[in-house]
């Protein structure tokens, strides 16, 4: 069995999805391509069960939120291949102002509370996840903490003003 190329990843990826496909860079040797929220469990399938790909590890699923983009969140999933050693990022853009994206854990089990967490920080709805609830935070908090929609310190405080630090 030859070593699996991210170029060998990309062809595999592009026969199947041709123009849904985006692949996005390689930072560090990582490689990172986009796929439509409607696209993207049937692709984790893909990536898990093609007998030349098996990524059949997932490491991490997490979010970002980008305010000022169309797409504001993109939930990010990363896969590794435990028998090549080889790892891909996966990014699905979404729209606010309640994004949705089909679950994973109709193919991992433990996507369950990652996909947990992903809601309680962001609040990106995995649809069709068994137990979508708050995990980390309190349950009648309404707003999501890693949302970027406040400013990070109060405008009022005082005590951060540079004549304190004799600037």
């Amino acid at each position: 069995m030859d070593k699996l190329t991210n170029q060998t990843i990309i062809s595999r990826l592009q026969e199947r999805y041709n123009d849904r496909l985006s692949v996005l860079g390689e930072p560090h040797g990582l490689l990172t391509i986009s796929i439509a929220p409607e696209d993207s469990i049937d692709m984790l399938k893909f990536l898990k069960d093609d007998p030349e790909l098996r990524f059949n590890y997932l490491t991490d699923i997490t979010a970002v939120h980008y305010p000022k983009q169309a797409q504001e969140f993109c939930v990010v999933y990363h896969l590794h291949n435990m028998l090549q050693n080889v790892r891909l990022r996966i990014k699905v853009f979404v729209a606010g102002p309640n994004p949705t994206v089909p679950t994973a854990t109709t193919l991992w089990e433990g996507a369950n509370w990652m996909e947990r967490e992903t809601y309680d920080f962001f609040g990106i709805v995995f649809e069709g996840h068994p137990d979508l609830r708050r995990i980390l935070n309190m349950d009648d908090l309404e707003v999501f903490p890693m949302r970027k929609e406040y400013p990070l310190e109060d405008p009022n405080r005082v005590d951060k003003k540079d004549f304190y630090f004799g600037r």
